[in-house]
């Protein structure tokens, strides 16, 4: 801390005390003054020094601790991700998925998380001006099988989406439940785009349901994504989940490989870890296709992205397989009418 004095024209002397404070959201330099009297010098004692000193840095701290954190924040999630991509560079490239992907899972307590990693060869432009739009989100999320329907409509300040959750077969809406599901673009500039789905309660007694999708661009016109997703369940769906899992849902796996059989086979993880790295994967491969057949004409996108939807989950049909080509085009022709004639009804007021 430096102290400065000086004598004015009207006999007066201004005190001051100025210090500097530095962090990795910048620098700042605070400085307090104050004016006596030349005719009555002030006197700091040395006890009230050191008291004045200490309140002055804790007001700094404080303001400094939001001017920080302000600057940090935006960079922060850029940041990770940027050094994400930088330290999996070698896993991309000899990703076992067979283009540059991989995925990472985890499972606290009721929280089960995933997230996937993989480069898009279109532009990152591109990439963003695709997702910024809700409404297309609807589009690329009923790809999925058990998605029957998304619609999308605008409130003050929020865009909501309900999904139509129901089994892998054909259904009606009114046959699904709906999970609605809070569309956020938390963050969008020239090198980084975050959008966030959240929904308070989801199918089956889940809840606290988020899926997030980040972007940043890379050379070559080359996009680098991350997809995650994320929910809670309860006690008694554990239990249910086990059952299931131990009799149903057997076979069904994720893509993590725990181990090894006696012939070398790879053991890849089941419950609920196995189930949210397929869903992830097939949200994963929906934005995909849906980014890479905008390049054809309006009347047969919706055709070439469920067909390009399909054959890209059927190569990994150890963890997605469910039906035939046949009967998930027709299922989803159909679903796809009466997502339509739901958006109409909203357009319209009628629901």
């Amino acid at each position: 801390m430096e102290i400065f004095t000086a004598e004015t024209q009207r006999s007066q002397s201004w005190r001051s005390f100025r210090f500097p404070l530095r962090g990795r959201g910048g620098e700042m330099i605070f400085r307090v003054s104050y004016r006596m009297p030349s005719l009555r010098p002030l006197r700091l004692s040395g006890e009230l020094l050191p008291k004045i000193f200490l309140f002055l840095l804790a007001a700094a701290i404080l303001l400094s601790v939001g001017f920080a954190s302000a600057a940090e924040k935006t960079l922060k999630a850029e940041d990770v991700l940027l050094a994400t991509y930088q330290r999996n560079i070698a896993r991309l490239e000899r990703s076992n998925f067979g283009f540059p992907l991989f995925l990472e899972s985890s499972e606290q307590g009721d929280r089960v998380h995933v997230d996937v990693y993989g480069i898009f060869d279109y532009p990152f432009s591109s990439i963003v001006n695709v997702l910024k739009t809700p409404a297309n989100w609807c589009d690329i999320v009923s790809l999925h099988l058990n998605v029957k329907a998304c619609t999308y409509r605008e409130l003050p300040g929020t865009w909501w989406l309900s999904f139509y959750i129901g089994r892998k077969v054909y259904q009606p809406p009114e046959d699904t439940r709906q999970v609605i599901y809070r569309y956020r673009k938390v963050d969008q500039h020239q090198g980084y785009l975050d959008i966030i789905l959240d929904a308070d309660e989801g199918p089956f007694g889940t809840k606290d349901h988020r899926m997030r999708f980040e972007a940043l661009p890379l050379d070559s016109g080359r996009t680098f994504v991350h997809v995650s997703y994320e929910y809670s369940d309860t006690v008694a769906l554990r239990l249910a989940e086990k059952l299931y899992f131990a009799t149903l849902g057997l076979g069904k796996v994720g893509f993590t490989a725990t181990g090894t059989d006696r012939k070398g086979n790879p053991v890849y993880i089941g419950g609920p870890r196995g189930a949210i790295e397929r869903n992830a994967v097939r949200y994963y491969f929906a934005i995909q296709s849906f980014i890479s057949t905008l390049t054809y004409p309006e009347k047969i996108r919706f055709s070439m992205r469920t067909s390009e939807w399909y054959d890209l989950t059927n190569r990994y049909r150890k963890q997605l397989f469910e039906m035939d080509k046949k009967d998930y085009l027709t299922f989803k022709t159909k679903e796809h009418m009466n997502q339509l004639t739901l958006q109409r009804w909203i357009s319209t007021g009628l629901q």
